[in-house]
C-alpha cells in the first residue's frame, strides 16, 4: 500500500478534486450580479481590429458631382449639335426653296416676275430686266423641263448667309446648266446667276 506522503509514481492515478467554474467577475462599483454572455456571442473583430466596428461609409457626393458635370457637358454638346443641324438645315432648305421657286418661274415663262422678286439690287444694276428676259428666252424652256440640284452649299460669315446652288434643268432633247448664288441676312437675294445650255 502506498503512503500518502510518497511522491507520485508512474502508473499511479491522481484523483484531483474538480473545481467549480469561477463565478463571473463583478466590476468595482457595480451592484447586482454581473452579466456573462454565452460563449461565442462576442462580435468578431472588424477590419480595423475593434470589435463590432464597421468601416466608415465613403461619401459618394464627389462621384455624383463628377457624373452630373459630365452629364451636363454631354447635354450641352448634344443641344449644340441639334441647334447647328437645325440652323444649317433651315438655311439649306431656304436656299433650295428659293432656287426651286426661281427656276420654276423662269421655266414657265414668268421671267419678269423672277427678276423682280429674286434678284439682288446689285445684280439688277449689272443685268437689265430686258437683257435677262431675252437671255432666258433663248434657252427655249417649257413646262416639260425639270430642275435637279446636285450641289448646294450654305455658309454664314459675320451674320451674312451665303448659298451656292448648282444643278441641271432637263428638257426634252437638251439640258441647261444652272448656278445661283444667294446672299443676305434674313431675306436671301440672288447675287449671281448662270443659265446656259450644257456643252
Amino acid at each position: 500500500m502506498s503512503n500518502p506522503q510518497e511522491p507520485y509514481q508512474q502508473g499511479q492515478r491522481l484523483d484531483a478534486p474538480q473545481q467549480p467554474p469561477l463565478p463571473p467577475q463583478q466590476l468595482p462599483g457595480q451592484s447586482g450580479p454581473a452579466y456573462q454572455a454565452p460563449a461565442g456571442t462576442y462580435p468578431e473583430p472588424g477590419p480595423f481590429g475593434l470589435p463590432g466596428q464597421q468601416p466608415p461609409v465613403k461619401s459618394r457626393r464627389k462621384l455624383w458631382i463628377i457624373l452630373a458635370g459630365v452629364g451636363g457637358v454631354l447635354l450641352l454638346v448634344v443641344l449644340g449639335i441639334i441647334i447647328l443641324v437645325t440652323v444649317v438645315g433651315s438655311a439649306t432648305n431656304q436656299a433650295k426653296g428659293l432656287a426651286d421657286s426661281f427656276t420654276k418661274l423662269v421655266i414657265s415663262g414668268q421671267s419678269s416676275q423672277a427678276y423682280d422678286e429674286y434678284l439682288d439690287p446689285a445684280l439688277k444694276e449689272q443685268l437689265s430686266k430686258e437683257a435677262f428676259i431675252t437671255g432666258v428666252g433663248t434657252l427655249e424652256m417649257n413646262d416639260q423641263c425639270k430642275p435637279s440640284y446636285n450641289d448646294l452649299q450654305v455658309s454664314t460669315e459675320n451674320g451674312v448667309k451665303t448659298a451656292d446652288v448648282a444643278g441641271v434643268i432637263t428638257c426634252e432633247g437638251k439640258e441647261v446648266d444652272l448656278a445661283y448664288r444667294f446672299e443676305g441676312t434674313d431675306d436671301l437675294k440672288m447675287t449671281n446667276i448662270k443659265l446656259r445650255p450644257k456643252a
